[in-house]
C-alpha cells in the first residue's frame, strides 16, 4: 500500500516554548500606559502591522511570536492559539497573509476587524484558499500596538481543520491528504485512491490542469459540516464534496476535496474510487465551470469522467433512475438545480445525479467526447444562466433543448428500461 513518494512527519517534541516573560512584560506596559487616540487610517495601518507579525510567525512556526500578537489578558485565547499553531506544524504552507477589509473602532482602545485569511499549500495551490475571520482587538503599550482578544469565523468562513485537532499529513504522488483524528493507514489508503483518480481525470478532461489535489479528512461528519459552515444534515450520507469558487477565466481559488469519513468508509473500493474521481473532476474543470453551468452538466460530467473507464452497465451505475424508468416514471425534463439539493429526498438526489450522468453519456455516445468537452466549455463561458444551454446546444450540437430532452428521455428508456 505504500507509495515511493509518500512521507509523513509527526515529531515536534520540544518545539514549543512558553512565552511567560513576554506576557509579563506586556502586562506591565499595558497597566502603566493609556493609549492615545489615532485616526482611522492609522488604526487600520497598525492593525495590519500586528497581523503581518502574526502571519510571519505562522510561516516561521514561531509560537512565541504568534502568541505575542494576542492581548496579555486573553490567556485562554493565547493557549488556544498556541495549540492551533502546533496543529499546523506538519502542513507545508507556502504563504499565509491577512487582508483587512473593514474596521469598526470601539472608543480609543478597542476595535473589531473583518479580515480575509489567505493561505496556500506548497506545491498544490496556485491561488490561495480564502476564509473570512472576525478579530476583536485592544490597544496596549507605549506605542499603542494592537493585540487580539478574540478570533472567530466570519460570514463566509467555517471552522478551520487545524482548529479541530492535530493535522496529520500524508503525501501521495498526485495528492496531499490532511486528516484530523484519522489513522495514517486510513489517510494512506485515501492517498492511494486519489493517486488513481488524478490520472483517470486527466484522461477524461482534455485540458491541462494542475493534476494534484488536496484532500481533507476531518474526524466526523459534524466536523465536515463545521469546515463547510453548513448544517450537518446537509452532508449525512454524502461521501465527499469539493470546495472552491467557479471561475470561467483566469485563476480560481484553490479547491479542497473534503471527505465525510463515515459515509466514505461504508463504500467499497469501487465506490471510493468513483467518489474521488468525481470530486477530482470538479477540480480539473473548475476554471471552465461558471454560474452559467447548470448542475446537471457539472455533476453529470463529473460522474461521466468517474465511470468512463469503469466496467459498469448503466443500470448498475444508475439504480434509482433505472427503477423509476422500469416503473413507468420516466422523467419529463432534465434535473433542475433544486433536485441536487443536499439534505432533501435522497432518492430524488440520486436520480438527479444519475440523470445528469446519462445526459453527458448521451452526448459522448451520439455526438462524441470532443463535442461533450466543447459543450461544457461553451456553456461555462456564457455571460449568464439564461440561454446558456440553449445557445451551446445549438452552436455545438446543432440541436435544441426540446430535441435534446426528447433524445435524453429515449436514451434513458433504451439504456435503463
Amino acid at each position: 500500500m505504500a507509495d515511493q513518494g509518500r512521507t509523513a512527519g509527526r515529531g515536534r517534541d520540544g518545539r514549543w516554548r512558553a512565552a511567560g516573560a513576554t506576557a509579563a512584560a506586556l502586562l506591565l506596559v499595558s497597566a502603566c500606559t493609556a493609549p492615545a487616540a489615532t485616526s482611522p487610517d492609522t488604526t487600520v495601518r497598525d492593525i495590519r502591522a500586528t497581523l503581518d507579525r502574526r502571519a510571519a510567525a505562522v510561516l516561521d512556526h514561531d509560537p512565541d511570536a504568534y502568541a505575542a500578537t494576542v492581548a496579555p489578558g486573553a490567556t485562554g485565547l493565547r493557549t488556544a492559539q498556541r495549540r492551533e499553531l502546533a496543529n499546523l506544524a506538519d502542513v507545508p504552507l507556502s504563504s499565509w497573509t491577512y487582508e483587512v477589509t473593514d474596521v469598526h473602532e470601539h472608543g480609543a482602545a478597542g476595535a473589531t476587524a473583518d479580515v480575509e485569511l489567505r493561505y496556500r499549500i506548497s506545491g498544490y495551490d496556485s491561488a490561495p484558499v480564502t476564509t473570512d475571520r472576525v478579530l476583536d482587538l485592544e490597544r496596549h503599550g507605549v506605542d499603542g500596538s494592537w493585540y487580539i482578544t478574540a478570533d472567530r469565523a466570519g460570514k463566509n468562513g467555517g471552522r478551520q481543520l487545524w482548529q479541530q485537532g492535530d493535522v496529520r499529513v500524508v503525501r501521495g504522488s498526485h495528492s496531499l491528504v490532511l486528516g484530523v483524528g484519522r489513522t495514517q493507514d486510513e489517510l494512506g489508503r485515501i492517498a492511494d485512491t486519489e493517486d488513481r483518480a488524478v490520472p483517470a481525470v486527466s484522461a477524461a478532461w482534455p485540458e491541462r490542469w494542475a493534476a494534484r489535489v488536496v484532500v481533507v479528512v476531518p474526524r466526523t461528519v459534524d466536523d465536515m459540516a463545521g469546515l463547510l459552515g453548513a448544517p450537518v444534515a446537509n452532508y449525512r450520507g454524502i461521501a465527499a464534496v469539493t470546495t472552491g469558487e467557479t471561475g470561467g477565466a483566469g485563476r480560481t481559488p484553490a479547491d479542497r476535496v473534503i471527505v465525510n469519513p463515515q459515509a466514505y468508509a461504508m463504500l467499497g473500493t469501487f465506490g471510493q474510487r468513483v467518489v474521488l474521481t468525481h470530486e477530482t473532476t470538479h477540480v480539473a474543470t473548475r476554471a471552465r465551470t461558471s454560474a452559467a453551468t447548470p448542475t446537471w452538466l457539472s455533476e453529470g460530467f463529473a460522474d461521466w469522467a468517474a465511470y468512463r473507464a469503469e466496467d459498469r452497465t448503466p443500470a448498475q451505475a444508475a439504480p434509482e433512475l433505472a427503477e423509476a424508468v422500469r416503473s413507468g416514471e420516466l422523467p419529463a425534463a432534465l434535473p433542475t438545480d433544486e433536485d441536487f439539493r443536499f439534505g432533501g429526498d435522497s432518492g430524488r438526489l440520486a436520480r438527479a445525479y444519475e440523470g445528469g450522468w446519462l445526459a453527458c453519456a448521451l452526448i459522448a455516445d451520439h455526438w462524441g467526447e470532443k463535442k461533450l468537452f466543447a459543450l461544457y466549455r461553451a456553456v461555462g463561458r456564457h455571460s449568464g444562466r439564461d440561454g446558456a444551454v440553449e445557445q451551446a446546444l445549438h452552436e455545438v450540437l446543432g440541436t435544441t433543448e426540446q430535441d435534446f430532452t426528447a433524445r435524453w428521455r429515449e436514451y434513458l428508456r433504451s439504456r435503463l428500461g
